[in-house]
């Protein structure tokens, strides 16, 4: 009786297991359009995306893949903020070292704030109500308010920022790629207040966040995800991501972290505990999908990519075949069975 039970209860698990969900692309969306790209950054109450693209910024709806606008005037897009009890959004100007405000619901230009050579990322602290720009080659951030759009001072961070992340209670987090470090900055004093490494990780951009349990969770070009205790000041997990990571996200719901690579894989790296993790998945997905947004309302993540053509000799990649830019959204689904 108990070989029979035992038998039972294999069988019951590998059927639990064969029905559990991974995550596969389930829409995709051309978008087309000239110019590269940078983030993705998801807008969620409006399940919204604003996907940077040279010269101006695209608003993309989530559902239906459809062009809502575009905010133009951009030189050198690359981040988005969303300031939404001020009905503002700012988008960095990385060429001209500056930063455009603009109407979130018009997509219209409003206005022009000058920040620091490489404007990058950029984000929107709640509470201070302050947006941070990361600029990578001035090796400092842009402290802007967002109701005036006015500049209200630069701090010096020193090393060059890549992405940031605000854990909601007046502290901002940035990753330094070049010296391999977390900085936290007090939102209100517009200082770094504290710094840790983040080896045995080298070279950190992609940052996502897990104000829950805090957690910071650091894509490495090195290879690996670190984990860093924001409260402790220090790295306390890591784990092998794919090749030439550019972005990052956390959902709190499944307890996963994600990794987007440009070698064609998202990470899907799982939280057992705060302090312990592992990889469930690596997802295909296009060459170069290296860039990614996460929506917390309902779960996707989001990915683009674009087709090129030939590469010229002594060439690292052909140009992008024109209409070729599209968007992927990725979520968990059950196997067919």
């Amino acid at each position: 009786m108990p070989r029979i039970g035992l038998v039972v209860t294999l069988a019951a698990l590998n059927s639990l297991l064969a029905q559990s969900p991974s995550y596969r692309v389930t829409h995709t969306y051309t978008l087309g359009g000239d110019g590269s790209w940078d983030y993705i950054v998801p807008d969620p109450p409006n399940h919204r995306l604003f996907v940077a693209r040279q010269n101006r910024v695209m608003v993309i709806d989530e559902d239906s893949g459809k062009l809502l606008g575009e905010v133009t005037g951009i030189q050198g897009a690359h981040g988005t903020a969303i300031a939404e009890k001020t009905g503002h959004g700012f988008a960095t100007s990385g060429n001209d070292k500056s930063v455009v405000m603009f109407d979130l619901q018009t997509f219209k230009a409003l206005g022009r704030i000058p920040a620091a050579e490489d404007a990058d990322a950029i984000l929107y602290d709640s509470a201070s109500n302050r947006v941070f720009t990361l600029n990578g080659d001035a090796h400092s951030s842009t402290v802007i308010d967002p109701l005036a759009g006015a500049l209200i001072t630069n701090i010096p961070l020193g090393g060059k920022p890549e992405y940031g992340a605000s854990a909601g209670d007046g502290k901002v987090y940035a990753n330094l790629t070049d010296t391999s470090e977390v900085v936290e900055i007090d939102a209100k004093k517009a200082a770094v207040v504290r710094r840790w490494s983040t080896a045995p990780c080298k070279q950190p951009v992609a940052m996502a966040i897990d104000t829950a349990h805090h957690r910071l969770f650091s894509g490495c070009r090195s290879g690996v995800m670190a984990v860093s205790d924001y409260q402790a000041g220090k790295v306390v997990a890591t784990v092998p991501i794919g090749a030439g990571v550019d972005g990052a996200g956390y959902d709190a719901a499944s307890g996963n972290a994600f990794a987007s690579n440009a070698d064609g894989t998202l990470t899907v790296v799982h939280q057992d505990t705060p302090d312990q993790y592992r990889v469930i998945e690596n997802i295909p997905t296009p060459p170069g999908s290296r860039n990614m947004g996460f929506d917390p309302t309902n779960h996707r993540v989001f990915v683009v990519s674009a087709k090129f053509g030939p590469a010229p000799a002594g060439g690292r990649r052909g140009p992008m075949v024109p209409g070729s830019f599209t968007l992927m959204a990725i979520e968990q689904v059950l196997p067919a069975r």
